[in-house]
C-alpha cells in the first residue's frame, strides 16, 4: 500500500473542510479507529493547553467536558467505520479547568502504518470559527452576487479582483482586468478623472462617494452611460493603505431622467416667462423681437421671425401660398454679437421663397419643418440656389428648425431657430417647446392685426363723422382740435360741432361717449347727427338731452355719454349753457381773468330718469370760452383738481390766436402717449360787424 505523508493528508483534508480553516488557529488531533489519540500537535496544545505526553493514547471523549453527552466517540468510530466526515459544535474541558467550545470536523483517511483508518480532528475556537467563516461566507456571497460592481485594488491602482456585475458592465473579462489600470482598458470613459477620486481616497483615507464616470464601454460601445462610483481605502491592522475597494452603479437611465425632468422644468419657465414677456404690446416688430428674445439662448442660438409680407404691409393675410412665399424678416436674435445672425438677411428685408423651398412647405403644411442634421448632404438640393445653407454650415449651424406661426387657423409667418451649440439636434420635447413659443407670439401678433384694422375702422369712422366745415355765424370765432389716443390705447368717442341758428345764436356743443372701438365712435356719430338736427328746430337744451336720452335707449348695448351744451348770443354776451356729467367749460375774460364756470354738473346721459338744468351766464363780449373732453385734463397720477388748476393756468397769461391757444393747452397739458382721445373746442364772442 502507498504511503501518503501525514502533512499532505492533513493539507488535503484542510482543503476539504473549506477555506476558511487557513484564516484561524486549526488544532490537528489524529486518532485511531478506536477514538484513541495519536497526534496531538502545537495547535492543538495551544488550544486546549495539553501536551503530547499527558493525551497521547487517552480516548479523545476524555477530553469533553465532564458533563457533555461522551457520544462523540461513537459517532467518530461509526463515521470512521463508514467513511463518512462529523462536523459539529462541543464542549471541551481545558487543562486550566474551564469549558472551552469548539467546532470539529472529524475526517478518516488511509492509517499510514498497517492498513486500517484513521481519523483526522481539525478543531478551532467555535467563537473565532463563527466569526472568521461568517464574514468570508458574507463577503464572497456579497462579490459574487452583488447586482454592484465591485472591485478591489491595490495602491498603484491596479485590479486585484472585480465580480461579475463589474464584468459585465465594463464588458470585459476578470482576466482582462487583473494587474492593469482602469485607464488601460476602458479609454472611453473618463478614467482620469476617476483614478484622481481613487487616489484622494487612499491618501487622505476619506471615502469617495458618487465620483462620476461617463463615456462608453464595450459592453455597449454605441451608447454613453454614466456610473455613480465609491471608493473606499483597505487598510491593515496597523493602518496602513494597502489598497482600494471600488463600488459602480449604472445610475445612466436615472440620470436621463433627471435631465428630462430638468428639462421639463426649464421648458414650463420658458412657456411661463414667454407668457409675461411676449405680447406686450400690439406692434407687430416689438412681438416678432420679444418671440426671437426669449428663445436665446435657452432653446437656441440663433433665432429669426418672419411674417407674411401682406401681413407686414397692411395687416391682412393675403392670399394662398400654392405660387411660393413672400416673407418680412421682422426679428433676429441675438441682434449683435452672432455670426450667424449677421449672415441672415437684415430686418425689414422681403423674401421670397419657391413653392418648394422648406419654408414655403412649413407655411403650407402649418407645421414644424425640422432639419436635425444640417451637413453636405441637406444643403445639396439648395446649393444651386443659394450660397446661404454652406455659409451657415460654415459658421457651425448643424441644427435648425421652421416653426409656422398659427393663430385662429390662420397662418401668419414662421420663426426659425438655429443650433450651434454641441448639445445635439432638436429633439421632440424642444419641438414641442418651439410650437408652444410661437403660438403664444402668434395669437399676440393676430391680436395686433386685429386690433389695428379695428382701431382704424374706428378711426376712420369717428373723423368721418366730426364735422369737416365748422362756419360759425358772425360775432363768433372759433378754433378745434381733435387729438386721438395713442397708437396702444382703442379710438373713444370724442366729439364736437358748433351749430349756427337763424337768429344769428350758435349752439357750441362737446361730448364724449364712454367706451372705445368702432363701437363708440358709431354711438358718437348718431348722437352728433341727433343734436345737429334737433338743434336746428330751436328746442330747449333740456328737450335736446331728453331726446339724446332716448337715442341711447333704443341702442342694443346700453351706452353712457357725457355732454356739454353752451347756446351762446354773440351780439349780447348771454349764454345758456346745460351739462350732463361733462367737465365744466373755463371762460377767459377780456382782462385776462380765468372762470371755471360753476354750471350744475348733471348726470351723463344713459343714466335715466334725471332732470336737466341750463344756467344763463352772461359774459363780457370779447370773452373765450374753452370747451374740452376729459382727455385733456385726467391724469392716472394727479388729481383732477390740480389739472383744472394746471389748465386755468395755462389761460391765465395773454390769449394769442385761438389756433395758438389750442396748440398751448394740448403742448403742455397732454402726454407723448395719451390713454384717452381729447376733443377740445375755443370760441371768442364778440359782437358781430
Amino acid at each position: 500500500m502507498e504511503q501518503v505523508p501525514f502533512d499532505e493528508v492533513t493539507t488535503s483534508a484542510a482543503r476539504d473542510a473549506g477555506g476558511w480553516l487557513g484564516a484561524l488557529p486549526v488544532a490537528v488531533v489524529a486518532t485511531g479507529a478506536d477514538g484513541a489519540i495519536v497526534r496531538w500537535d502545537h495547535a492543538a496544545e495551544g488550544l486546549l493547553g495539553y501536551t503530547p505526553h499527558e493525551v497521547l493514547g487517552r480516548h479523545i471523549a476524555d477530553l469533553l467536558h465532564p458533563g457533555a453527552d461522551r457520544s462523540l466517540g461513537r459517532s467518530l468510530w461509526e463515521g470512521a467505520a463508514t467513511g463518512r466526515g462529523v462536523m459539529g459544535t462541543v464542549t471541551a474541558w481545558h487543562r486550566e479547568g474551564r469549558p472551552l467550545d469548539l467546532e470539529i470536523w472529524a475526517c478518516p483517511v488511509p492509517a499510514r502504518h498497517r492498513g486500517g483508518t484513521t481519523v483526522l480532528v481539525f478543531a478551532a475556537e467555535a467563537e473565532a470559527a463563527r466569526r472568521i467563516r461568517g464574514s468570508s461566507a458574507v463577503w464572497d456571497g456579497l462579490f459574487t452576487r452583488s447586482p454592484v460592481g465591485i472591485a478591489v485594488l491595490d495602491t498603484q491602482l491596479r485590479f486585484l479582483r472585480v465580480n461579475p456585475a463589474l464584468v459585465a458592465m465594463n464588458g470585459l473579462s476578470q482576466a482582462a482586468h487583473i494587474g492593469r489600470r482602469l485607464a488601460e482598458i476602458l479609454p472611453d470613459v473618463n478614467a482620469a478623472d476617476m483614478e484622481q477620486a481613487m487616489r484622494r481616497a487612499l491618501d487622505e483615507g476619506k471615502p469617495v462617494l458618487d465620483s462620476r464616470r461617463t463615456g462608453r464601454t464595450p459592453a455597449d460601445p454605441d451608447h454613453d452611460h454614466v456610473w455613480s462610483g465609491s471608493y473606499v481605502r483597505l487598510e491593515d491592522t496597523d493602518g496602513r493603505p494597502i489598497g482600494l475597494a471600488a463600488t459602480l452603479i449604472d445610475i445612466t437611465a436615472k440620470e436621463q431622467a433627471q435631465l428630462e425632468a430638468e428639462a421639463s422644468r426649464r421648458y414650463l419657465a420658458l412657456v411661463n416667462e414667454a407668457t409675461l414677456k411676449i405680447g406686450t404690446s400690439l406692434d407687430l416688430e416689438r412681438t416678432a423681437q420679444e418671440l426671437a428674445d426669449i428663445a436665446v439662448p435657452d432653446l437656441a442660438d440663433a433665432v429669426t421671425v418672419d411674417v407674411l409680407e401682406t401681413l407686414a404691409a397692411d395687416g391682412e393675410v393675403g392670399a394662398g401660398l400654392l405660387g411660393g412665399a413672400m416673407l418680412r424678416r421682422l426679428a433676429k436674435a441675438p441682434l449683435t454679437g452672432s455670426p450667424v445672425t449677421t449672415a441672415l438677411a437684415p430686418l425689414g428685408r422681403t423674401l421670397v421663397f419657391p413653392a418648394h423651398a422648406p419654408y414655403t412647405r412649413a407655411l403650407g403644411e402649418r407645421r414644424s419643418y425640422v432639419v436635425p442634421e444640417f451637413d453636405e448632404q441637406a444643403i445639396g438640393p439648395a446649393a444651386g440656389h443659394s450660397s446661404r445653407p454652406a455659409e451657415l454650415l460654415g459658421l457651425g449651424v448643424h441644427s435648425f428648425m421652421m416653426t409656422p406661426l398659427l393663430a385662429r387657423g390662420v397662418v401668419l409667418g414662421l420663426a426659425t431657430f438655429y443650433r450651434t451649440r454641441p448639445v445635439g439636434p432638436f429633439t421632440k420635447d424642444e419641438v414641442d417647446l418651439a410650437g408652444e413659443l410661437a403660438a403664444r407670439a402668434a395669437v399676440c401678433v393676430d391680436n395686433a392685426r386685429l386690433y389695428h384694422r379695428e382701431h382704424d375702422t374706428a378711426a376712420v369712422l369717428q373723423r368721418s363723422m366730426l364735422p369737416q366745415h365748422i362756419t360759425p355765424p358772425p360775432g363768433i370765432e372759433v378754433a378745434h382740435r381733435y387729438l386721438p389716443a395713442s397708437d396702444v390705447n382703442e379710438v373713444g368717442g370724442d366729439w364736437y360741432d358748433v351749430i349756427a341758428l337763424e337768429d344769428g345764436r350758435a349752439v357750441l356743443v362737446i361730448g364724449d361717449v364712454m367706451g372705445h372701438g368702432t363701437a363708440a365712435a358709431a354711438v358718437m356719430g348718431r348722437l352728433s347727427a341727433t343734436v345737429r338736427a334737433l338743434a336746428r328746430l330751436d328746442l330747449d337744451p333740456e328737450d335736446v338731452l331728453h331726446q339724446l336720452e332716448a337715442a341711447l335707449r333704443d341702442l342694443a348695448e346700453p351706452m353712457i355719454a357725457t355732454f356739454l351744451s353752451v347756446v351762446v348770443d354773440p351780439a349780447t354776451g348771454r349764454c345758456r349753457i346745460t351739462r350732463a356729467g361733462h367737465p365744466p367749460p373755463v371762460a377767459v375774460l377780456p382782462d385776462s381773468t380765468v372762470r371755471l364756470l360753476d354750471i350744475p354738473p348733471g348726470l351723463p346721459l344713459g343714466v335715466g330718469g334725471v332732470a336737466f338744468t341750463t344756467t344763463e351766464v352772461s359774459l363780457p363780449l370779447g370773452s373765450v370760452l374753452v370747451l374740452y373732453t376729459d382727455g385733456l385734463v385726467e391724469s392716472r397720477n394727479s388729481d383732477i383738481d390740480a389739472r383744472l388748476t394746471e389748465l386755468t393756468d395755462l389761460l391765465a397769461g395773454p390769449v394769442p390766436s385761438l389756433p395758438a391757444l389750442c396748440d398751448r393747452l394740448l403742448t403742455h397739458l397732454v402726454p407723448a402717449s395719451s390713454d384717452d382721445d381729447i376733443a377740445l373746442l375755443v370760441a371768442r364772442v364778440d359782437t358781430p360787424p
